[in-house]
């Protein structure tokens, strides 16, 4: 899935939003990119709980 985060704009940004989304599923595969300013996912765990997670974080995530 690839979720757009409007709020993580700088690498410090998107290790944040790694450790967020980790919490979720650890085994969980990121590509972040803040220049884009999305993360793309491949998990096991459901959209919904990942955008709370997020959301949680300080990074509150939509559906790309």
């Amino acid at each position: 899935m690839e979720l757009r985060i409007e709020s993580m704009t700088c690498g410090g940004c998107a290790r944040s939003v790694a450790k967020a989304i980790q919490t979720v599923d650890p085994d969980a595969r990121i590509e972040v990119n803040p220049d884009a300013r999305t993360v793309k996912v491949e998990t096991t765990a459901s959209q919904p709980a990942l955008q709370q997670a997020l959301e949680q974080a300080g990074y509150p995530a939509v559906a790309n």
